[in-house]
């Protein structure tokens, strides 16, 4: 797809989340609205919590996110031709999601943040603003990817903490393990607009108990790096 032509899968969210009372044209889509930063759509919504995950630059082969995106546009392209189907955008989204999760959970590429020095270190910039920029309902360093729910702040953009979280960290990271010049996160993050308290209370339930299911400790609260932990 050349750099002029629509994205369709910008096109299938829109309309969707038009008829969820999403404004489609809104002064600024990274705030309110619906915007693309290359492969994947991200929806903003003002005053909204959101489930971002940011994952290590080697945890998924491309040959396996491409499969996965491959599984998905076969399952919009049916709800898009009106196909018999019980999908909706977002169980397709959260079939997608599930996927992606269950493979990084087996624990694929270097998993530098098994290291505990590059945990504490991205631990420490996700609380670094906390309460200042954003609020943090939950989150975890897993070792090859991080997941939060956060609620950025008046006048505080979520790309914006992103991108502070991720350009600290790679830096420094870099520096501890002697790199240089080499990616240390994946380029785009994943970030999905939560819609109401009971997905929020799902998606929480899911990332403190992370650290379990992949059978890295026996209780949430056993994990150093989350915000189950009790010292």
């Amino acid at each position: 797809m050349s750099p002029k032509e629509p994205n369709p899968r910008l096109r299938r969210v829109e309309y969707e989340l038009r008829s969820e009372g999403l404004p489609h044209e809104t002064p600024n889509k990274l705030r309110s609205g619906i915007h693309s930063r290359g492969f994947l759509p991200h929806v903003k919504r003002e005053g909204a919590s959101y489930f971002v995950t940011f994952r290590l630059a080697d945890s998924l082969p491309k040959d396996v996110l491409l499969e996965f995106l491959r599984k998905r546009a076969e399952q919009l392209r049916a709800l898009e031709q009106g196909k018999q189907t019980k999908d909706t955008l977002e169980l397709i989204e959260r079939d997608y999601r599930r996927e992606v999760e269950r493979y990084l959970d087996k624990g694929s590429g270097a998993c530098w943040l098994r290291r505990p020095d590059i945990a504490d270190l991205v631990a420490s910039a996700l609380r670094h603003f906390e309460g200042e920029r954003y609020d943090l309902r939950a989150w975890v360093i897993m070792p090859n990817h991080a997941h939060a729910v956060v609620w950025p702040m008046p006048n505080h953009l979520l790309g914006d903490i992103l991108h502070s979280w991720k350009r600290f960290t790679s830096r420094e990271a870099n520096k501890i393990l002697g790199r240089v010049g080499q990616d240390f996160w994946q380029p785009e993050s994943y970030d999905h607009w939560i819609r109401n308290e009971d997905e929020k209370a799902r998606i929480v339930r899911y990332i403190v108990n992370n650290p379990v299911k992949s059978r890295l400790c026996r209780a949430p609260g056993e994990w150093r790096w989350s915000s189950a932990w009790r010292a």
